[in-house]
Order: structure tokens, then C-alpha cells, then sequence
């Protein structure tokens, strides 16, 4: 893999907010800011259209900050807010989708997502009650001590404030062109970091608009979650496939910076996945007879920071995360679950 946004990649390594870039003639970076968040921004690109108006890919969430630099981005650019005719969301999560309604209200800009996502958003984002009483089950079932499952399951609405739901007018399927005039791209459909994960691959520019799905340090979270797919990890490594053979020159990411090499990227991706699934089958062989729920599991394993050091947020990813890849070693007959509650997770024997 190679480092194409250099720029990008020194802000990174410095810890501070990257610059507006121009990436191809009529194709913009913007930086948005995610603050008190380690991802610490997420990049909105702008399409700019043959009748001067622009075209986002992403949003950003709902707060002053990232309204700000988002208009002062398009600015840069010689556009303003009410330039914006089109928001194509690549997900629901709300450091992509959050700030596409006040875009909508400001700009009367449509916006667009995969069905399988649009279809969770009211659930999610407004009739959550249900959602949260569903994820606090799913802790106490997968053995989170009830003096943590509350709170765990509650820390969903610390992002409600960052999210200005509104329904998407128009649904990209996978394979289907964006409606967007003087562009070609096509939607691919990448499960697995959400049900409704797409990337945007522009053919011409030979430029993949990746989202979440790759990107060049880290890796996305694939979680167990009541909103997700079956086997979302096994979907994450189908989705890898898929984009694996494109003929790209450059990705474009939603966080961190640019890169070039999308096949070496994917092959890292799913080696550290296969590593983790090892590493989990280990662990459960070592739980005995009476396994291990996959909150003991997601303890036991390593994580960038000492357990105690993180946060109830990010518990809750770990432990889903943990769970996925149990889900999936079921699915290889490696592993097989034990009624509960709470439900353990016991090592197949020959």
C-alpha cells in the first residue's frame, strides 16, 4: 500500500485537522471534524456539477464545528451550502449521515442510501426505545454483568444529538449509476460494517470512494448488533472480494488519508480478521467444557489499550466485535454456541 494523500497523512501524524484538498479537477476533500472522537474527522468529498452546484459524499455529523468547516470547505472550493443538490450517504452511522438533513433543509439537496440501510434509520435515529431495550437483552444474553448492560445499551443516546434524521429520497442499489449529472459512478454494495454499506467506484477517474468499508491504518468495526445482517463478518469478507480486483489508481477513504495499492489494503484487512478468529478460537478452546460468554472472551483478548482504559462506548463495540467473529466461527463449525442465558461458547470437538 502507498500513501497518496501525503498531506493528509502528515496532519494525521500531527494530530491536527488536514486542509481542504482538490484531488482531481472538480473533485474536492473536505475535513470535518469529529471532536472528542479518535477518528478525529471524517473526509467529505464534493463532485462539482456541469450547472455549478456540488455533489457530497458523506456528511458529517450534526454539530456547529463540523457546519462550520464543512461550509468553509465549500467555500474554498467557490461553492456555499445552498449549492449542495445531492448528499450520497455510504452509511447510516452518524459521523456519515448526521448532517445530511440540515444539508436537505439548507440546500433542498436529495439524498441517497442503500435500502438495507434506509430502512433502519427511524428505528435508530427516532423510535429508538425499542433499539436500546433490544441491545441492553443482547448484553445480559452475551453475559455483561447487569451493573455494566444498562449503561452499555444506553450509551446510544450520546449520539442522538449528532444526527438530524431525514429519509433518503432516493435508494442506490448495488450496481446501479448515482443520478448525478457529468459523473459516472457506480454504487457497489459492501455489507458488513453496516447492512447497507456502499462504495462509490468512478470508473473513469479509476477512483474508489471507499467509506468505512477500507481503509489505509485501521479497521472497521464489524459487530453482532440487533440492526445487522446474520453473519456481518462473513459479509465483511465477501464485500472485501468484491472490491478486491478493481481497477482503481487511488481510494479514497472516509477517515485518515488517501492510498493507492487496494488490493495489498484488502489482503491486510482480511488476514488481521483471520488472525483475530485464530486468536478467539484459541481463547475458547482454553474456556474448557463449560466455554465462555463473549463478553469473558472480549476481556481476555488484546486490544490497542488495557480493558480498564476503555470506554463503555467502545466496550460495547469490543464485545460485539468478539461476538461476530464467534458468530463466524460457528458458521466454520470451529465453534459451537451453548443455550443460556447467558449464552457460552464452547470449542467443537472431533
Amino acid at each position: 500500500m502507498k500513501i497518496t494523500g501525503t498531506v493528509q497523512h502528515q496532519a494525521w501524524q500531527d494530530k491536527v485537522l488536514p486542509p481542504v484538498e482538490q484531488v482531481r479537477p472538480g473533485l474536492w476533500s473536505f475535513p470535518v471534524p469529529l471532536p472528542n472522537n479518535p477518528l478525529r474527522y471524517v473526509l467529505v468529498y464534493g463532485l462539482e456539477l456541469p450547472d455549478g452546484g456540488i455533489a457530497l459524499v458523506d456528511a458529517g455529523w450534526d454539530t456547529p464545528e463540523a457546519w462550520d468547516a464543512l461550509c468553509a470547505g465549500l467555500a474554498t472550493a467557490g461553492c456555499e451550502i445552498t449549492d449542495v443538490r445531492a448528499v450520497l450517504v455510504t452509511h447510516l452511522h452518524p459521523d456519515h449521515y448526521g448532517l445530511a438533513g440540515r444539508i436537505r433543509e439548507a440546500s433542498g439537496a436529495w439524498v441517497a442510501l442503500h435500502p438495507a440501510d434506509a430502512g433502519l434509520l427511524r428505528a435508530r435515529y427516532t423510535d429508538f426505545d425499542g433499539l436500546i431495550a433490544a441491545i441492553r437483552e443482547q448484553m445480559a444474553v452475551h453475559g455483561v454483568p447487569d451493573e455494566e448492560a444498562g449503561p452499555l445499551a444506553d450509551a446510544s443516546r450520546t449520539i442522538l444529538p449528532l444526527v438530524r434524521h431525514t429519509d433518503p429520497e432516493i435508494l442506490l442499489e448495488d450496481g446501479e449509476q448515482v443520478p448525478i449529472p457529468g459523473w459516472r459512478l457506480r454504487t457497489v454494495w459492501t455489507p458488513g460494517h453496516s447492512p447497507g454499506h456502499v462504495c462509490f467506484l468512478d470508473p473513469d477517474r479509476r477512483l474508489l470512494l471507499s467509506g468505512d468499508h477500507v481503509l489505509p491504518r485501521i479497521t472497521p468495526a464489524i459487530s453482532v448488533h440487533p440492526q445487522q445482517r446474520h453473519n456481518p463478518l462473513a459479509d465483511f469478507f465477501d464485500s472485501l472480494d468484491k472490491v478486491r480486483g478493481l481497477d482503481v489508481e487511488e481510494v479514497l477513504p472516509a477517515h485518515e488519508y488517501r492510498f493507492a495499492g487496494l488490493a495489498d489494503r484488502v489482503a491486510a484487512l482480511a488476514a488481521h480478521h483471520t488472525t483475530r478468529l485464530d486468536e478467539i478460537a484459541l481463547l475458547v478452546i482454553a474456556s474448557g467444557e463449560n466455554g465462555a460468554t463473549a463478553w469473558e472472551l472480549a476481556r481476555r483478548l488484546t486490544w490497542s489499550r488495557p480493558w480498564e482504559e476503555i470506554q463503555p462506548f467502545m466496550r460495547r463495540t469490543a464485545m460485539l466485535e468478539t461476538l461476530a467473529h464467534l458468530v463466524m466461527l460457528a458458521a466454520q463449525q470451529r465453534v459451537r454456541m451453548l443455550d443460556g442465558p447467558p449464552v457460552r461458547w464452547r470449542a467443537m470437538t472431533g
